[in-house]
């Protein structure tokens, strides 16, 4: 198989907070369609417990999923959290059932998001506060303007946004430090590779939320045949893939099963040869969207 290529195991989010490339996304510990509790809330508490076993200490999270349900159990699984545990959490988007999703990154919406997180969370500060969405219909600068005076006042140690372009990053800077990027980014949908070029550049971490979904099912038969030459399943090669692209990603991957927690979580033990390398590469290039 020729040299195997290994990766840096961590990555410090905002010159302070180090933690483990391999995070845990809490988006899938809800009831169906994000919304409501979970159908088993025993499995949902100990996929989280699990996750701090394993050694993962980055947990990224909203208010939005639940709504308030991924929150609350995480404290209830949690706290009194663990040292050097960073949860990441987010506002501006409101929920009006299942699947359903309305961007509010409105100031007061804001506010009362925030103030809801830290009560649900156990918390006084928010370690990593993420922007869930640009509001088209609210100045951006409205939005960056309440997180510089949240931050200000010691509500948020650092500072994130979510799906966002370069310019849009570059905007935010104006007014406030930012540690985070979570945009939609696998090895089968490369639309945001100028942001994750960007981050790097730049020391910002890149958190790629749906790491194998860009449903090209041509481009997955490939991903899946090289996953067979290593014994592995096609995500977990998804996951490796994005571990070894940019010394700055972080993964999320979501689940509300210890088992595909574990599964997951064995990604990181993975070691990809150049061979591998080059033609999952190749396979990504071919999918860049312009």
């Amino acid at each position: 198989m020729g040299n195997k290529h290994t990766y840096k195991p961590t990555f410090n989010i905002g010159g302070d907070m180090e933690v483990n490339r391999m995070g845990y996304g809490a988006m899938r510990i809800t009831g169906e369609g994000v919304w409501g509790e979970p159908a088993d809330k025993q499995e949902s508490i100990s996929v989280l417990q699990r996750s701090v076993e394993l050694g993962i200490n980055f947990i990224d999270t909203a208010d939005a999923y639940g709504p308030n349900v991924s929150e609350e159990l995480i404290a209830e699984a949690l706290h009194p959290y663990t040292k050097g545990l960073v949860i990441g959490t987010k506002g501006g988007l409101m929920r009006t059932g299942p699947n359903a999703w309305q961007i509010n990154a409105h100031p007061d919406h804001l506010r009362n998001a925030l103030e809801g997180s830290l009560k649900r969370l156990k918390l006084d500060r928010i370690d990593l506060y993420q922007l869930h969405r640009v509001d088209p219909d609210v100045p951006f600068e409205r939005s960056l303007e309440f997180l510089q005076k949240a931050q200000e006042d010691g509500l948020i140690r650092h500072i994130g946004l979510s799906e966002v372009t370069v310019e849009q990053i570059k905007k935010a800077q104006e007014f406030v430090k930012i540690v985070s990027v979570q945009n939609k980014y696998s090895v089968d949908d490369r639309k945001w590779e100028a942001e994750v070029t960007y981050t790097r550049e730049n020391g910002i971490a890149f958190i790629p939320w749906y790491p194998l979904g860009g449903g090209n099912k041509a481009v997955l038969a490939k991903i899946e045949a090289v996953a067979q030459r290593n014994n592995v399943s096609a995500h977990q090669l998804a996951l490796s893939w994005l571990l070894h692209h940019s010394e700055n990603i972080l993964l999320i991957p979501g689940t509300s099963k210890v088992k595909h927690l574990e599964e997951n979580y064995k990604a990181t033990e993975l070691t990809l040869s150049a061979e591998d390398l080059q033609e999952l590469n190749s396979i990504a290039e071919n999918v860049v969207v312009s």
